[in-house]
């Protein structure tokens, strides 16, 4: 999947989908805890961004809007302005009322007094460098902080969770070149750090795309910069995403056992070459996050 310096995600339900991209341009990137943080601790400082906080936005919901048309609207997933705004979480967008608009995906929160960004970034699995530029450069986390690339979701419905929840069929016939692997990654074009959440495995056209595992078909139709696009549930609170699909052969609430065919590899969303865009989440209170598929697949580390 090609990298861009937004977020691209959306979701589906208690189903939250997102590819997780957030561009920083390079040397802006601070390291809690060193002399560059120092220089770069004033909210006016050059080296450092407008707290994403500060830059809410505000609309008032007019006749005919609907939540999925104001999330296009300003370039964002429906569980963000959920998050954002509780008035919209059972679906309906009332007009006349007003909400607020992040400046991109992701979730507000409230950390505990004297909390680091190390602390914030262990909690919820971002950088803390990230974290950091993202809430303006303040030294110290503030008690109300931006968390970019989490999904917004209501509390997942129980499930039954194995102890060693895996996944055991590659997605492909056989193993492939990694095109683009799984973090973070440099684009050479526009000298930025991207998060890359899958692992783009190169593949012709028309290649059967296969079940990881056993599972149940969350997603199953054309979703924005994903293209064509298939989610499975699993067992043991995991997902797998098979993405720039060529054709789909499943249906949404359908079984699936290992190995069986999902669809093929093509060219859609923002595929610039056919390839099977793959990606591992593991369910949390705040969504499906994205999980390295190196530690059921080996082979898809960059270089081996």
């Amino acid at each position: 999947m090609t990298l861009l310096p937004r977020f691209v995600s959306l979701a589906f339900g208690l189903v939250t989908l997102g590819t997780g991209l957030l561009a920083l341009p390079l040397e802006a990137i601070a390291i809690p805890g060193s002399q560059r943080v120092a220089q770069a601790s004033s909210p006016n400082g050059a080296l450092c961004p407008e707290a994403a906080l500060s830059r809410l936005r505000r609309h008032r919901i007019a006749t005919g809007e609907t939540l999925t048309s104001l999330a296009q609207q300003y370039d964002l997933i429906p569980a963000t302005l959920m998050g954002f705004n509780p008035v919209l979480r059972n679906g309906n967008a009332p007009v006349g009322t007003e909400i607020v608009i992040p400046p991109y995906n992701g979730i507000r929160v409230e950390v505990p007094a004297g909390s680091t960004w190390r602390d914030v970034a262990a909690a919820y699995g971002v950088r803390a460098d990230v974290l950091f530029e993202v809430n303006g450069c303040t030294q110290n986390a503030p008690r109300v902080v931006f968390i970019p690339g989490i999904n917004w979701a209501p509390t997942p419905v129980a499930q039954v969770v194995e102890s060693n929840p895996t996944l055991s069929r590659y997605p492909l016939p056989n193993e492939a070149e990694v095109v683009t692997g799984y973090g973070w990654q440099v684009n050479f074009l526009t000298s930025q750090m991207a998060f890359h959440s899958g692992v783009d495995l190169q593949a012709a056209a028309g290649t059967p795309v296969l079940a990881a595992q056993d599972g149940t078909v969350a997603f199953a139709s054309t979703q924005g910069n994903y293209g064509n696009l298939v989610v499975l549930n699993h067992a043991g609170g995991l997902q797998t995403r098979y993405a720039q699909l060529a054709t789909i052969d499943v249906a949404v609430g359908q079984t699936v056992r290992r190995g069986d065919r999902l669809g093929t590899v093509g060219q859609t969303g923002d595929a610039s070459t056919p390839h099977l865009h793959f990606e591992v989440r593991s369910n949390s209170s705040l969504g499906w996050v994205a999980e390295s598929p190196t530690q059921f697949f080996p082979s898809m580390e960059v270089g081996r």
